[in-house]
């Protein structure tokens, strides 16, 4: 039997139990492990909603570098449409980089619930490493295409070289600034672009062929992304065009970077998918939000926020403020990478190894090499 003491106010008189050291500590355990578990179950009841979800959700978003500003303005509007909806706070982390590295980085382990890609080739890339369900593009409206730009083409201020359209680009006083198509997502569509104009112009494979390789004799440097384009023609100066996005050149001259350019009649329509990686949001149990967002993402109110910062809306009916789609004139003769056949052909037949740039690009070498005075 424990026998406790306590003597007045110089303090308190133990039995021979409570000096035992292991006694005591085992004493300190069982209290320490009570505490714990009554404050756990207390602060675990606040942790979640009513309907028993997590207070807080966090979702991934990996997207290419130009799509960062409309993103800022979209994601504090869902949020907060979801947090008056269901209770809970969402977090987004969120990865901007080259088109053509994201995809690789999600395939290599980068955690993704939501991809907006450059082109609808990535996501597929996605599909190939099981990533994303085949069949993708069915789940969203407008097969899935949540942005949309055109090829603009960038000139010196007051076109002093009058280029008036892509063909100008294949001429011989003309220098032209664009990415790598083997690196660059942005590049791709720049070719494709440029093979438009020429199937448009000469009516046969064989023409365009013509046209885009000696089209790009006349560039200096092929840079690995398009944003090192832009730095390669703004910056350093060189060049007396550069192909970019349409919303590139007006994202830049909201910036104060404005610049001389035109969107050439015959072009085609630069279609920028978003997908569910349905391998992480099923691991992180964030489908049910990350599929929310894709589809908040079609609303009036997020296209809106494209628009605003250069993009043309995936259906610009959807947007209230008609001023907003004002800007972007609609192009007489549009085509789209499906009027080629789809970005699984595209890709074989002009950037796949040993397609057709690889032999532009020999081409080009041989062609350098020969006008070198050290040939």
């Amino acid at each position: 039997m424990v026998k406790w003491q306590q003597t007045g106010l110089k303090g308190l008189k133990v039995g021979r139990w409570w000096r035992s050291p292991l006694r005591r500590f085992l004493s300190l355990l069982l209290v320490g492990l009570s505490l714990g578990l009554a404050i756990a179950a207390c602060s675990g009841s606040s942790n979640l909603t009513p309907d028993g979800k997590p207070k807080k959700v966090e979702i991934s978003l990996v997207s290419f570098a130009v799509t960062k500003e409309a993103h800022d303005a979209i994601i504090p509007k869902f949020a907060a449409k979801w947090k008056q909806e269901h209770g809970q706070d969402v977090v987004f982390y969120q990865s901007y980089g080259g088109s053509g590295s994201q995809p690789r980085a999600v395939v290599d382990g980068l955690e993704a619930d939501v991809v907006h890609l450059a082109l609808a080739l990535d996501v597929e890339k996605l599909v190939s490493a099981q990533l994303i369900a085949p069949g993708w593009e069915q789940e969203l409206p407008n097969n899935s295409i949540v942005s949309k730009s055109v090829a603009a083409l960038v000139t010196r201020e007051g076109n002093p070289k009058n280029i008036q359209s892509f063909a100008d680009l294949a001429r011989g006083d003309v220098k032209w600034i664009t990415a790598d198509p083997k690196t660059s997502g942005v590049a791709r569509w720049n070719f494709l672009a440029l093979w438009n104009a020429g199937v448009k112009a000469g009516g046969s494979d064989a023409a365009a062929t013509q046209f885009v390789t000696e089209a790009y004799k006349n560039v200096p440097i092929l840079t690995r992304d398009a944003r090192e384009a832009a730095d390669v023609f703004l910056k350093q100066e060189q060049g007396d065009a550069m192909v970019n996005y349409e919303n590139e050149v007006l994202l830049a001259a909201q910036k104060g970077e404005s610049s001389s350019y035109f969107i050439p009649d015959i072009n085609v329509s630069i279609d920028n998918p978003i997908a569910v990686v349905d391998k992480i949001v099923d691991q992180r149990g964030s489908r049910e939000v990350a599929e929310a967002f894709v589809q908040y993402l079609f609303t009036p109110e997020a296209q809106a926020e494209f628009a605003k910062v250069g993009f043309r809306p995936a259906d610009a009916l959807t947007v209230k403020d008609q001023t907003l789609v004002a800007p972007y004139k609609p192009v007489p003769t549009l085509s789209t990478v499906e009027t080629y056949g789809g970005w699984a052909t595209v890709q074989k037949k002009f950037f796949d190894n040993g397609a057709l740039f690889d032999e532009i690009r020999r081409q080009l070498t041989a062609w350098m090499e020969g006008r070198s005075p050290h040939a």
